[in-house]
């Protein structure tokens, strides 16, 4: 990678649950993870099975620092944080960032409650990294390295989810997604992130027409997506969180329409790689 460039990696861009088999090959099964690279920095977004096979790629480069920023703590976006390897190497350093629970749990306490019997076989005494607990609240803007400004915002969703806007070497990446929209109403956080954005994330686990019988499970649908993107002035938008139902040939329709109404749309898949 040059080093003027900014690259992004999706890990996972499942939701809810990762999925396998035949017709989901092409756009792939494992949920949220998101790599954001520029020279020697990394930052991860969300720790979901996608994590595992992001640990084996910043292993074999090398990494020794890496930021993880958590939207929430739905097992869908933790699952895979005890396989990341990097948290047992002692020449590692890792920072974890969350800001959804303020005044309720610390991220040091979230991490703790999650990795411990009988959910899970060991706690996190056993790991030999450098761990560092970010909290922060939504809203706030966080600079987690001189020259990477990251806004917040919370979403709607049940037991809150942050939003990030993403401003790193003249690059800006919104992630918006687990949020969901109220039907003819763009919702203002979405829009504040989204602004002139190179790229936007979004939250595309529905379709219009499911999204009736799904009322309250915080999600949204690609149209939504679209339409906050051109109020943005966004250039991209990559459909993500893809329903745990939704197949490679569902996923390539899905990207059909959308691209009519926006061609800067596309359906995110494992292991794709954007450098912006």
């Amino acid at each position: 990678m040059k080093n003027d460039s900014f690259e992004l990696k999706f890990w996972g861009v499942r939701g809810s649950i990762p999925v396998s088999g035949p017709d989901f090959e092409r756009y792939g099964g494992n949920t949220s993870c998101i790599e954001l690279r520029h020279g020697d920095r990394h930052i991860i977004f969300d720790a979901g099975t996608g994590l595992r096979e992001a640990a084996t790629a910043l292993a074999k480069d090398g990494v020794r620092n890496v930021d993880i920023f958590f939207t929430h703590s739905h097992y869908d976006h933790i699952i895979g944080l005890p396989f990341f390897k990097a948290i047992y190497d002692p020449n590692v350093s890792v920072d974890l960032w969350s800001g959804h629970l303020t005044d309720k749990t610390t991220t040091r306490e979230l991490i703790s409650q999650f990795m411990r019997p009988p959910w899970f076989p060991v706690e996190p005494d056993i790991c030999r990294a450098t761990m560092g607990f970010r909290d922060f609240s939504a809203g706030e803007t966080l600079k987690p390295h001189p020259d990477i400004v990251i806004h917040t915002a919370r979403l709607n969703h049940p037991g809150g989810c942050i939003g990030y806007r993403v401003e790193w070497a003249g690059r800006v990446i919104a992630l918006v997604y687990d949020t969901e929209h109220v039907e003819g109403q763009l919702d203002e956080n979405a829009l504040s992130l989204m602004a002139g954005a190179d790229l936007v994330v979004y939250d595309t686990t529905y379709t219009e027409a499911e999204m009736p019988k799904h009322l309250g499970f915080g999600h949204s649908t690609w149209q939504e997506g679209i339409k906050l993107a051109k109020k943005a002035g966004a250039k991209r938008i990559a459909l993500f969180h893809h329903a745990q139902w939704r197949t490679d040939k569902d996923l390539d329709e899905m990207q059909r329409e959308a691209q009519a109404s926006f061609p800067g749309a596309f359906a995110a898949f494992d292991r794709q790689v954007l450098v912006l």
